[in-house]
């Protein structure tokens, strides 16, 4: 299996979606603060800050994300468990905002939301707990029962 590859076109498309999710945001924080739009009552501002902070907190989450895919995909290693935390976190992430954007934008973005749902499992499988770099059986050894 080619885990190398998989791991480095993950972190590769993480890098890549990271300033789009806070160019996204950008653009609805413009909207609230343009129409001074509000919630029941809430304070505009409150929003236009909010929307802006979760912007950079999910840039900076897709680029750990990525970081650590990239990581696995330089040294050959599987992520440790903080690592490994973060990916599934990633990858759950995607699998509810995949299934939010059928309804509000259409199936093509869908369609990206699951591939890049599919990268990241497949980054965690590949580096699953059975492997380790250059594991395998010694020479002259016995086969497992």
């Amino acid at each position: 299996m080619a885990r190398r590859p998989i791991a480095l076109v993950t972190a590769a498309v993480l890098f890549l979606e990271a300033p789009g999710i806070v160019a996204i945001n950008a653009v609805m924080a413009r909207f609230v603060k343009v129409q001074t739009m509000s919630l029941d009552g809430m304070d505009p501002d409150a929003m236009y800050t909010g929307t802006w902070a979760l912007g950079i907190a999910s840039g900076v989450a897709l680029a750990l994300c990525g970081l650590v895919a990239l990581l696995a995909g330089l040294r050959d290693r599987r992520p440790g468990r903080f690592g490994r935390g973060l990916l599934i976190g990633c990858a759950i992430v995607h699998g509810i905002l995949g299934a939010v954007t059928v309804g509000l934008i259409g199936w093509g973005a869908f369609a990206f939301m699951m591939l890049v749902l599919g990268l990241i499992v497949l980054t965690l499988v590949a580096y699953g707990k059975g492997y380790e770099k250059g594991a395998g059986p010694r020479e002259g050894a016995p086969a497992p029962a």
